[in-house]
């Protein structure tokens, strides 16, 4: 496997407040990697830092060998990589298009809008529908296929997903689940920043735990459904194994 993203001892500051102190992780090629841990664990900070949104105090973040650590997003775009960000972070007063417009702005033909524009729509045919209308007007499940479409705009190789399952109802969820896994078995490798571990687990290779801003558990996603810890703190058993909570297996 070709290594595409490593990263190191990262820590992020906001003057004296510590966002993340220390994350280390790995995404192959091909693969899909989880990014586990509760609210304020350091999810959305580290992936913050690898698109380019804040810049990192320490550490390393390179991307096919690339140091890309401290670069702004508008550099880091062009090389592949794109946020999808919490539904809810979307030029609201735009419209549908124009959101998804904007995600192409890092392209360097821009010829190929209209065909992405056409490849969007047709993974979400909802937006279709709604292309003129204003983002404040849409669903939640709308917004973040919405934030999915505007980054997919953008042809990145590796896509970076924050809590995509946030504010969900279930039906929704297994539609966006179901669409990232298919976008996976077209070739897009994906990190996936998630609270409901259990659904995470279910499409990922491999995965890491974060608590308090630092790496602490890491393995292959079927390692870490075994795990006794994972289990207890994350998945809210004691004894029985967690694919006993898991509805289906993997596509």
């Amino acid at each position: 496997m070709t290594l595409r993203l490593e990263v190191e001892h990262l820590e992020v500051r906001y003057g004296d407040l510590i966002g993340v102190a220390d994350v280390s992780l790995r995404v192959e090629e091909g693969h899909i990697v989880a990014l586990l841990g509760s609210n304020g664990a350091g999810k959305t900070t580290t992936l913050n830092a690898i698109a380019g949104l804040v810049r990192p105090s320490a550490g390393t973040i390179r991307w096919r060998g690339e140091e890309i650590g401290g670069m702004p997003a508008y550099a880091i775009v062009p090389k592949g990589l794109a946020l999808s960000p919490e539904g809810w972070r979307l030029f609201v007063n735009q419209t549908v298009e124009q959101n998804l417009r904007l995600g192409a702005t890092a392209l360097r033909d821009k010829s190929r809008i209209p065909q992405l524009l056409d490849r969007v729509f047709g993974i979400f045919p909802r937006l279709a529908e709604r292309r003129r209308q204003s983002a404040s007007t849409l669903s939640g499940g709308e917004r973040q296929m919405l934030a999915l479409g505007r980054a997919l705009m953008s042809e990145p190789k590796l896509l970076l997903l924050d809590e995509p399952s946030l504010g969900l109802a279930p039906a929704v969820l297994e539609t966006l689940y179901d669409t990232l896994w298919k976008l996976h078995q077209e070739g897009l490798t994906l990190l996936l920043a998630e609270q409901t571990v259990p659904l995470a687990l279910d499409i990922a290779d491999y995965g890491y735990v974060l608590q308090t801003g630092r790496t602490v558990l890491e393995g292959t996603a079927r390692e870490l459904e075994a795990d006794k810890q994972v289990q207890k703190i994350y998945l809210g058993i004691k004894d029985e194994p967690a694919s006993a909570i898991l509805s289906g297996s993997k596509p």
